[in-house]
């Protein structure tokens, strides 16, 4: 499987990890490389330090290429973008932010640098600001969302009318189908996040784990759409939420409610009642833990034998 994305990362299959908070540490990332994907570190939820020694670990684990996912509202950013340029990643995905701020420092030290959006709009100003490559993300994904709440059906499409550079489509994926469907439409390769949450090298808590595979349709729904979307799944946690969005609460009190540690309460540590617990729409197709290794394992073979079985059908 060659194209611009596999060229653009070295890698061997378009199948690239979300850098998800409290997930995606050296481990998940690592063995998603040494499958042939791009893992990514999570930078979102590590202090400076702590993102170079999962750096560092990651190197030691892995010949492959891996990256780092970094939101740009991070309070620390320049000294996470330092860090990043002087231990040698060779890819950063950026979020949460304008992608002219720091683009051009990272390519001119030789890093490819994607970005993600929600819209064709913020797709265009990507391409404008000099961005390698588009990660364009439907509101099925789990965490933080987009406002527009565009499917990735309906956005990839849009998306690749829009631009020209390579575009990765996100929000929904877990299986060789999804990826097969999102390539029909003009992507070139996936960003996966819930299926390798589920994994065993997520650092995820066993408790959130065992409760996303037994989650069925409906079990996630979009909040805190007054200080940033997220789909979550429906606890005691998410009813206190709506209960305030519900009779008119202000974002002041919606951000006192949510206070601070919340998903790393319940991602990380697995309290499942008063913990924010992200995760997408496609946990209710998941129901196992399987190491990462097998998960790009089945989503090539899946992918590989569809399209050949497509490939034959005529109207």
């Amino acid at each position: 499987m060659k194209n611009r994305i596999t060229e653009i990362f070295n890698i061997k299959y378009p199948i690239i990890s979300g850098g998800m908070v409290w997930c995606s540490g050296w481990r998940l990332a690592s063995a998603v490389s040494n499958a042939g994907g791009l893992g990514l570190i999570g930078a979102g939820s590590m202090y400076p330090e702590v993102l170079r020694e999962h750096i560092q670990k990651c190197k030691a684990a892995t010949n492959n290429t891996f990256g780092v996912n970094v939101p740009l509202l991070y309070p620390n950013i320049e000294e996470i973008i330092n860090i990043i340029i002087e231990e040698g990643v060779k890819v950063v995905f950026t979020s949460a932010g304008n992608p002219k701020t720091w683009t051009k420092k990272l390519q001119d030290n030789g890093i490819k640098v994607a970005h993600v959006v929600s819209s064709s709009k913020f797709a265009v100003k990507c391409q404008e600001a000099g961005i390698d490559v588009v990660v364009a993300e439907g509101f099925e994904a789990g965490g933080h969302n987009g406002r527009e709440e565009t499917t990735t059906l309906t956005l990839i499409p849009q998306v690749r009318k829009s631009i020209d550079i390579p575009l990765i489509a996100a929000g929904g994926i877990a299986t060789g189908n999804g990826m097969l469907a999102v390539l029909a439409l003009g992507a070139e390769g996936v960003q996966i996040g819930t299926r390798f949450a589920l994994t065993q090298e997520s650092s995820a808590a066993t408790e959130f784990k065992n409760l996303c595979i037994s989650l069925n349709e409906g079990d996630t729904l979009l909040s805190l759409k007054k200080v940033g979307p997220t789909r979550m799944i429906k606890n005691e946690f998410y009813k206190q939420v709506q209960e305030a969005e519900d009779r008119g609460a202000s974002a002041e009190e919606i951000k006192a409610l949510l206070g601070r540690g919340r998903s790393k309460k319940g991602i990380f540590e697995g309290d499942l009642v008063e913990g924010e617990l992200e995760i997408g729409q496609i946990a209710s197709l998941i129901k196992d833990l399987p190491l990462a290794e097998d998960v790009v394992k089945s989503i090539i073979t899946e992918f590989n034998a569809s399209a050949k079985a497509l490939s034959g059908i005529s109207f």
